[in-house]
């Protein structure tokens, strides 16, 4: 079993699950731009769809005629999508080496792809399958100070983990010429990267909740005594003031939209 697969199938899934109504107005203008691309494609692969949001809004975008697949290596996030109600259905599997039933008229992932162990050989068995793709992927934490508020205002309170440049993880495809080499290697073609910045929005009454459950703060928080917990929430909330405005936590995130074709499931 990989580190992700326990990771997803931990914590960290739990995680998303509980927080899934949150995450789902966070990234509501993802949702919205990847259901734009897809346009009128009848059979669609969504990577790394998580608890659904992305996958259940094309399946809805597309109508009843389309076949919408949602895969995801966290078990507790593919039944949060099942439960959703959709004429979408979803798999619990590794893409980066399932054997997917295509061809699919395109892959689609948001901020799914950049937990591979090995990108080129998964975007090399999502080609096999697949005429077209869309990716949202993050750009780098310096480019994004938001994602890293907690940790860094949390860091002298708790142990956490290091982040380790091109590892899986959230800034693992940030270098966009290593999108390119593995998607290159790997036979696709006509590869574009593009700078994408979209302003998201939650609401502050849930900001505790955000930085306690998610990310490398969230992984740890649980495990200190409440002196601590208490300690991280003044701390790393103060972090946040800047964010906040009229009761809203706003923030700038900063991606990639990638797009590629494949002849290869023609």
């Amino acid at each position: 079993m990989t580190e992700q697969t326990t990771l997803w199938n931990g914590v960290a899934g739990r995680a998303w699950v509980d927080t899934q109504e949150l995450l789902d107005r966070v990234f509501k203008p993802f949702e919205t731009l990847l259901v734009n691309e897809v346009g009128t494609k009848r059979r669609v692969l969504d990577v790394g769809c998580g608890t659904g949001a992305t996958t259940v809004a094309i399946a809805r975008a597309l109508g009843p005629d389309s076949e919408v697949v949602g895969v995801d290596i966290s078990e507790p996030m593919v039944q949060a999508a099942r439960e959703r109600g959709s004429s979408a259905s979803f798999v619990c599997a590794n893409a980066q080496t399932h054997a997917f039933d295509g061809p699919f008229d395109m892959v689609v992932s948001r901020f799914g792809v950049m937990f591979f162990d090995d990108p080129v050989a998964a975007f090399g068995n999502l080609r096999r399958v697949a005429n077209e793709m869309r990716l949202i992927t993050w750009r780098g934490p310096a480019e994004n100070p938001f994602m890293t508020t907690a940790e860094r205002a949390a860091a002298p309170l708790l142990d956490l983990p290091p982040r380790v440049p091109d590892a899986p993880g959230q800034f693992g495809l940030a270098d966009p010429q290593r999108i390119e080499r593995s998607l290159r290697e790997s036979g696709w073609t006509d590869i574009d990267i593009r700078p994408l910045d979209v302003a998201c929005s939650f609401a502050e009454a849930d900001l505790v909740s955000y930085f306690t459950r998610l990310g490398p703060v969230g992984l740890v928080f649980r495990e200190v005594d409440e002196q601590t917990q208490g300690q991280v929430i003044e701390t790393v909330g103060e972090a946040f003031r800047q964010y906040v405005q009229g009761g809203e936590v706003r923030f700038p995130a900063a991606c990639w939209l990638v797009s590629a074709r494949s002849g290869a499931a023609c």
